[in-house]
């Protein structure tokens, strides 16, 4: 299971890196917006997989670690989802200026020449 995800994490990664190397302000932020999934992907499972494991103590019981999910890479990849929202879309407004500004919407503000 573990090689399965971890291939999965390489190959979103992997695709948001290539489509940040593109011309297009557009698919530059779809390969960011790739690129934070894949993150958010790799912090979660650094929690391990477990199934059918509760993230909390439940109530009359003793803690013991060895059953329990890890609660902390949830919340740490739930607010860097939040945070990746708001990122995302600052970067939408400006490349919406942008495009108004330079009339394309290419990286360095200039068509290709053919």
């Amino acid at each position: 299971m573990e090689l399965v995800i971890s291939l999965a994490i390489g190959i979103v990664f992997g695709s948001g890196i290539w489509l940040i190397l593109r011309p297009r302000s557009f698919q530059v932020l779809s390969g960011l917006m790739l690129m934070s999934y894949a993150v958010n992907l790799f912090i979660f499972i650094m929690g391990r997989l477990w199934v059918d494991a509760p993230p909390l103590t439940p109530a009359g019981t003793t803690p013991n670690p060895a059953v329990l999910a890890d609660p902390l890479p949830q919340a740490l990849v739930l607010t860097a989802i939040v945070i990746g929202f708001a990122t995302t879309a600052l970067y939408l407004v400006v490349m919406i200026g942008s495009r108004g500004l330079t009339g394309t919407d290419h990286v360095d503000g200039k068509e290709p020449e053919l």
